[in-house]
């Protein structure tokens, strides 16, 4: 299932798929990877894999957010 994200303006940000599995791909409007949520470990993380949160924060990375 592939989710469209739109900011308030409704502006698409970008699309979160998530799997059978219940892990999450974060991309943006031109198909660039900005990262994951894994489910089996309960964890956000960045394209190099390091973790932003421990829990699915997958939309926030499409927003500047600080964790």
């Amino acid at each position: 299932m592939r989710e469209t994200i739109i900011d308030k303006n409704f502006r698409i940000l970008g699309y979160v798929e998530t799997k059978s599995n219940g892990d999450k791909v974060v991309t943006t409007t031109s198909g660039k990877i900005l990262g994951y949520y894994r489910k089996s470990i309960n964890c956000t993380t960045n394209i190099s894999g390091i973790i932003l949160a421990r829990c699915d924060a997958a939309v926030c990375l499409l927003f500047e957010c600080e964790f």
